[in-house]
């Protein structure tokens, strides 16, 4: 993506080029309203002083600041589509132009908020892999009518020839393939919504809202107060405020992924959700480098997985855009991931582990982090008066720390399935991660110490998407070298020694 000063037209270029279009004529309705949103704070700061000091409605003078900079803003920005390329131009003091090519788009966001949804608009966001994190520099058009908006995602990701001249947008209108299905929303899915870490965003919103409250009417308790506050007094509220927590949780999962509807057509994944902001992300066939299935152990508890997907050129930043299926029953996981792939192996094959060695490190680490924790409060017995029962606190947790090694000792894995490098591992935040061999670029071999004393490596599969590989710890070292020999032949042919040709 390119960055630089233009011209201030929005005239036709030359002969055979595509004329500039403008957003939307029904944003000028839109693009005020949201100005006015980011200007609310100081219109009410006048609003008060104007009528303090006898101004009147005058003050409301500065409603007009934000409602010109709406229009400006629709009257500086321009797009075409021009010789396989995006092109956008925007701003009035500073200009910008940006501009990517069309094979380069990984995704496609169109999102349509409330105000959108009623004027029959949505927003354009094209995904291009692109590392900037600055507003002015993303490819964003908003908004565009609903049918022009989904011409040019059909356009961007499911072309694939020429065919019959679009009348409106001024490119070649693909033939598009029927839309297939995968999995569409159930209600039964919210049962997983308490599961997914909304509960404690939500917990965490109810505990700021109390304080901010008890600082508000200045609420002081004494000891005395303490004194005759009663347990159950205590218990119903945090009761109450728990049931708080997980109704905000189950409604923040329902408005986000409500209509929930995962698809593919022709050479894209169509992902739908959202109830109040409608969302759909277009992801190319040819960039899905993979899936992630999320298995944390909270959700893995009541047999609930979440699905993302791995997509080249698509950094982590950029993560929700990657969403295939929200957290819901494993069985539909398994089924995302085995249409994504085009073969279920991946997601339900039997995963090689890794040996005692590997295991024997599970426990080590696990009890040595406890470690301080276990003997806390023996040092409190020893050197205190203490009653003898803390040493529970020591037992529970040399058992907490067992329990998690052999959880994740169970979790190591690795296998090559179906044409796919296949990782497991983890415990509180397992993941099984699937990278198909053609988006495989490289292979990182990291050993520590203790690690080459145990002949174990970690292993990173590198990919120019998601985070960047998918890995896994503690694989014996002649696991590790045919894994990557299976996936990717002759890659790694000039690290690997003959054993006869190997010196004492």
């Amino acid at each position: 993506m390119t960055i630089g000063p233009t011209a201030h037209t929005t005239q036709a270029g030359p002969t055979g080029q595509p004329d500039w279009e403008r957003l939307d004529p029904r944003m000028l309705l839109v693009h005020p309203i949201i100005e006015v949103g980011k200007f609310l704070p100081v219109l009410i700061g006048l609003l008060v002083a104007g009528g303090a000091s006898g101004t009147g409605p005058w003050a409301l003078l500065g409603v007009g600041v934000p409602v010109a900079l709406g229009v400006v803003r629709y009257l500086t920005t321009t797009w075409r589509i021009h010789d396989d390329r995006v092109e956008l131009r925007r701003g009035l003091l500073q200009r910008h132009n940006l501009s990517t090519p069309v094979d380069r788009v990984r995704t496609v966001d169109l999102t349509a908020p409330p105000v959108h949804r009623v004027l029959g608009l949505a927003k354009v966001v094209i995904g291009t892999g692109s590392v900037t994190s600055e507003a002015d520099e993303r490819l964003e058009l908003d908004a565009l009518p609903r049918e022009q908006a989904a011409g040019l995602r059909t356009r961007l990701l499911h072309s694939r020839g020429a065919g019959a001249e679009h009348p409106d947008a001024g490119y070649a209108a693909p033939v598009i393939a029927p839309e297939v299905v995968v999995t569409r929303f159930s209600v039964r899915w919210l049962w997983y919504s308490p599961f997914s870490g909304t509960v404690l965003v939500a917990v965490g919103a109810v505990l700021a809202a109390v304080g901010q409250l008890a600082e508000l009417v200045e609420i002081r308790i004494s000891e005395e107060d303490f004194a005759l506050v009663d347990a159950r007094l205590v218990a119903a509220v945090a009761v109450a405020g728990l049931v708080v927590a997980l109704l905000l949780g189950v409604v923040g999962y329902l408005v986000t992924n409500g209509g929930f509807l995962l698809s593919r057509q022709g050479a894209a994944w169509h992902v739908r959700r959202g109830l109040v902001t409608r969302r759909e992300t277009s992801i190319d066939v040819a960039r899905l480098a993979g899936v992630s299935i999320a298995e944390p152990a909270v959700l893995r508890w009541v047999r609930g997985r979440r699905v993302r997907a791995i997509v080249t050129g698509l950094g982590s930043d950029q993560s929700s855009s990657a969403v295939l299926l929200p957290p819901a029953p494993a069985s539909t996981a398994r089924q995302v991931a085995a249409a994504v792939l085009d073969t279920p192996e991946p997601a339900t094959g039997t995963l090689t582990p890794h040996g005692p060695a590997a295991r024997t490190r599970r426990f080590t680490r696990a009890l040595l982090g406890g470690l301080p924790f276990a003997a806390a409060p023996v040092v409190v017995v020893l050197l205190t008066e203490a009653t003898p029962r803390l040493l529970v606190l020591s037992a529970l947790v040399v058992v907490l720390c067992l329990l998690l090694a052999i959880d994740r000792s169970r979790a190591l894995g690795h296998a090559h399935l179906a044409g796919h490098v296949v990782m497991r591992s983890g415990s509180l935040a397992r993941s099984r991660d699937a990278l198909a061999d053609r988006h495989v670029i490289g292979w990182n071999h990291r050993a520590t110490w203790f690690q080459r004393r145990a002949g174990l490596v970690s292993v990173s599969a590198t990919t120019a998407g998601g985070r960047g590989s998918i890995q896994v710890d503690d694989m014996p070292v002649p696991a590790a070298c045919a894994l990557a020999v299976a996936a990717t032949p002759g890659l790694i042919d000039q690290f690997l020694l003959d054993p006869a040709e190997e010196g004492p």
